[in-house]
């Protein structure tokens, strides 16, 4: 797939600005906060139709106006698609492919794939459960976009869920002599909210395992390659609640299993603690878990692992190619680290890469790309002799 066009109103830094991509590598120039990570983020939301820097679309809109687009256009084997998003301050987003308004974002989901590398990307290994849960969950739903509206039911029933358990921990207090008499009269509303759990983070848990299942020999092949041999990594999958069978009744019937064993917990707490939103992905190096004892040069490998994973994956489910987009990322590796990546790269994928200083590429590189250089929302093209 290659990205021909790029067109940014409103968004961001940017007032009124197109670019036309001529080369395969994209090299993207300029000093700190001139909206070079913009450019990027607006690809990253044509993909996923989400940005890994906020959730709120009345950031992603120019402060003086009260929306913002990004229109695209994009040549991929069984043809040429325009793409469009419209963010807006108050009220929802609309999407459009071919300027044809979808009822649906599911059904934009999946016509461009890329895959993200920044420096944000190494609290994969260093920061919370929920960042890896996250990036496994993005890349799901570029492989099988229905996986959105999964997950999508997924968080809307634990939300009614711990609305109903919040209520029933408050009527356990307000009334300590007979908490239970009170707590009967929820129970069938709580039954129906076990088993749509348990349905819906069967579909979630089974997916997540399957693509890791096939992430973790790409990764641990890239690794090896990176490190030289010299370190093992592994990627285990630890949900939350356990199975061994691949079969949607087993694995329901094993949230359940569980939810009944912590249901006094779940009551005294006023939330659910059983389920995939607990899950957690463990990286370790040499058998030692990476998010603790892994250096940085040992994290930041492990995280190009991953990603050049993620690329490999995605080309084999999609049967192209995906973007990939280098957000400041070669100030953070060491220099066998970054010619490792730059080799790998090549021409194989369309890459848009972002920098403050071009000395940090070869010749070979810089003669090869297209560079930009970013300004203050404004994008200029550098002709080298």
């Amino acid at each position: 797939m290659y990205l021909k066009k790029l067109h940014l109103r409103s968004f961001r830094n940017y007032v009124d600005h197109q670019v036309e991509f001529t080369a395969r590598k994209t090299i993207i120039v300029g000093n700190n906060a001139q909206g070079k990570s913009n450019l990027l983020e607006a690809v990253e939301l044509l993909a996923s139709l989400k940005s890994h820097r906020t959730t709120r679309d009345r950031e992603l809109v120019l402060e003086t106006a009260s929306a913002g687009q990004i229109e695209a256009v994009l040549e991929r084997a069984y043809g040429t698609s325009e793409l469009s998003i419209i963010f807006r301050k108050q009220g929802r987003r609309t999407v459009a492919i071919n300027r044809e308004p979808l009822r649906r974002q599911l059904d934009f989901l999946g016509i461009l794939n890329a895959v993200q590398f920044s420096s944000l990307d190494l609290d994969l290994v260093r920061g919370a459960p929920d960042s890896r849960r996250s990036w496994i969950d993005s890349l799901l739903i570029q492989l099988e976009p229905i996986y959105s509206s999964i997950l999508q039911q997924y968080n809307q029933v634990l939300r009614q869920r711990n609305a109903l358990l919040k209520k029933i921990r408050v009527i356990q207090q307000q009334t300590p002599d007979e908490p239970d008499r009170f707590v009967r009269n929820y129970q069938s509303q709580l039954k129906l909210w076990n088993e749509q759990l348990a349905a819906a983070g069967s579909r979630v848990t089974r997916r997540r395992a399957r693509v890791i299942n096939r992430l973790a020999p790409i990764a641990q092949y890239w690794h090896k390659c990176i490190s030289g041999a010299t370190e093992q990594l592994e990627i285990n999958y630890l949900p939350n609640v356990e199975w061994t069978e691949d079969d949607p009744v087993k694995v329901q019937q094993a949230f359940l299993t569980k939810i009944e064993q912590r249901q006094v917990a779940e009551q005294y707490q006023g939330k659910t603690v059983v389920g995939t939103h607990r899950d957690e992905i463990e990286f370790t190096i040499n058998r030692t878990p990476a998010r603790h004892y892994g250096s940085q040069g040992q994290q930041r490998t492990l995280v190009l692992a991953l990603k050049l994973a993620e690329l490999k994956l995605i080309e084999e489910v999609v049967g192209e190619p995906p973007l990939l987009l280098l957000d400041d990322v070669l100030a953070e590796l060491d220099p066998n680290r970054q010619q490792q990546l730059l080799e790998v790269i090549g021409d194989r994928f369309q890459t848009m890469i972002t920098t403050t200083h071009i000395d940090s590429f070869n010749h070979e590189w810089i003669k090869d790309s297209q560079i930009l250089a970013v300004e203050a929302g404004k994008i200029s093209e550098v002709l080298l002799n």
